[in-house]
C-alpha cells in the first residue's frame, strides 16, 4: 500500500470474515515475528477461523480500512475498550494504524466516560505509546482458542480533560 493510496473506512459485514482473518494472519507474521517466538508466531491464531471473525463481524463492532477494493486493516472496539486493531504489514507506517485508532477510540468513547483500555501486543506498544496511551501493567494472553500463550501489556488512555 502506497502512502497516498486512497483508503476508505465502512463497517465490517457479513462475508468479510476471510479477509479479517487473514489481515490478522498476515499482521502477526509480519510485524511481530522480532518480538515473539517463531513457535508463538506459528501458534498464534490457533483454532481461530475466518467464521470466528463472521462471529465477531456479527456484534457490530468492527470497522474495516480498504485500498481498492481489498481490507488492508481494521479495528474493533466496544464501550472503554480497543478490543483489535490490526494493519497488513505493506501498511504498517502509512498512517492506517492510527486513522483506525482514532476511529477505535471514538468507539470506545462512545457511551463511557472513563479510561480507554487495550492489550498491546509487545510489538505494538511503542505505537500506542506514541499516541498517549500508557503502560499500566503486562500479562499474558492465551488466546482461548488455542496456540501459545504470548506477552502482552496493558494500555489506558485517560479520558480528555473537559
Amino acid at each position: 500500500m502506497e502512502k497516498d493510496g486512497h483508503v476508505a473506512f465502512r463497517p465490517a459485514r457479513a462475508g468479510d470474515g476471510e479477509a479479517v482473518f487473514e489481515v490478522t494472519r498476515a499482521s502477526v507474521a509480519g510485524l511481530a515475528r522480532h518480538h515473539y517466538s517463531g513457535q508463538q508466531i506459528a501458534g498464534w491464531m490457533g483454532d481461530r477461523t475466518p467464521a470466528y471473525y463472521e462471529g465477531l463481524i456479527g456484534l457490530g463492532n468492527m470497522v474495516v480500512a480498504e485500498c481498492e477494493g481489498d481490507i488492508v486493516g481494521f479495528v474493533d472496539a466496544e464501550p472503554g475498550e480497543v478490543t483489535r486493531l490490526f494493519v497488513l504489514p505493506g501498511a504498517s507506517g502509512t498512517g492506517l494504524g492510527r486513522r483506525l485508532l482514532e476511529v477505535g477510540i471514538a468507539r470506545a468513547r462512545s457511551g463511557h466516560s472513563g479510561p480507554i483500555r487495550l492489550e498491546s501486543t509487545v510489538n505494538a506498544e511503542a505505537f500506542y505509546r506514541r499516541h498517549g496511551f500508557e503502560r499500566v501493567g503486562t500479562g499474558i494472553f492465551s488466546h482461548g482458542l488455542g496456540g501459545d500463550a504470548i506477552e502482552i501489556v496493558h494500555m489506558e488512555l485517560n479520558p480528555v480533560a473537559v
